[in-house]
């Protein structure tokens, strides 16, 4: 059962979604924009923590409220670890008002027909049962897109949505992100396929979903989608894109609000001290909501 309040605050409140959902192919890259290099850790287990510290310190700033930010991606890891003695999502809900989801994706497969579809998730079942028990609101699952071929995005989009109907039926609201590469040839052509691929199976679906998109270049061109009952938010990734340019790409899109992960942290660093370290995740939160507003 979903939580009204939290669902209020996804649908109708102003505000974006922070991720923080970096995995372990995602991990090294991330800690070295933050300062961290492969050297500072011996192992995974190293390597992890120092990710869960970094999340932390974000968590923890001052500038990281409920008044600008709607909502969480957690990595599966994170889900089981603790800030000031409490499950992060816990924490995120119950101390800051911020509501949790999870990645639950196990990476993708090699590209055919243009695409990389998600490569099958092992115990899914149970991970959306924990999820569940540990108050988590929705989940996020990505594949990509690299050409406009009908097939494989017609394939990708079917993936995702059969995806979502397991994750609704858990009592969880899922994140469909079908990316498209912003490097792509065929970048335009293959939003507008996608958009109407998402279309045809939004047709089909009888609980709430989210969508979390490349921004297009054609603005607007995902209104349609924010705009069908079944569908609580359109969000939108930075895919590479510098804060800049994704805050401003994003502002001509009203209907679509951030869920940034590297334009979030971008310049943070873990030779900061904790004001200048406040400070620059401040100017990205503001410049974030801005554009999501």
């Amino acid at each position: 059962m979903l939580n009204p309040d939290q669902r209020a605050r996804m649908t109708e409140a102003p505000g974006f979604i922070a991720a923080l959902d970096q995995s372990g192919g995602s991990t090294p890259k991330a800690l070295k924009l933050y300062g961290i290099e492969e050297k500072a850790y011996a192992n995974d287990e190293e390597m992890f923590a120092l990710m869960q510290e970094m999340r932390a310190r974000i968590i923890l700033a001052p500038g990281f409220t409920s008044e600008k930010i709607l909502g969480a991606i957690l990595f599966e890891r994170t889900m089981h670890e603790v800030i000031d003695g409490m499950p992060v999502g816990e924490y995120l809900a119950s101390q800051k008002g911020i509501v949790p989801f999870l990645k639950i994706d196990k990476g993708l497969e090699e590209t055919a027909n243009g695409v990389q579809l998600m490569k099958p998730i092992a115990g899914l079942s149970e991970t959306l049962k924990t999820a569940v028990s540990f108050g988590i609101y929705g989940t996020k699952e990505r594949s990509v897109i690299h050409e406009a071929d009908a097939a494989g995005i017609k394939a990708n989009v079917a993936q995702q949505f059969e995806l979502a109907a397991e994750v609704c039926a858990a009592g969880l609201v899922p994140i469909i992100e079908p990316e498209v590469n912003i490097h792509s040839e065929t970048k335009a052509v293959a939003e507008t396929m996608l958009r109407d691929e998402i279309m045809a199976q939004l047709a089909t679906v009888e609980a709430d979903v989210m969508l979390k998109l490349t921004i297009p270049d054609e603005a607007g061109l995902y209104d349609v989608c924010a705009d069908h009952p079944r569908v609580q938010r359109v969000v939108a990734l930075s895919g590479g894109y510098s804060t800049d340019d994704a805050c401003a790409r994003l502002s001509k899109n009203p209907k679509m609000i951030a869920s940034f992960s590297r334009a979030l942290t971008e310049g943070l660093s873990a030779q900061q001290s904790d004001d200048a370290f406040s400070a620059a995740l401040r100017s990205n939160i503001g410049k974030i909501y801005a554009a999501s507003s």
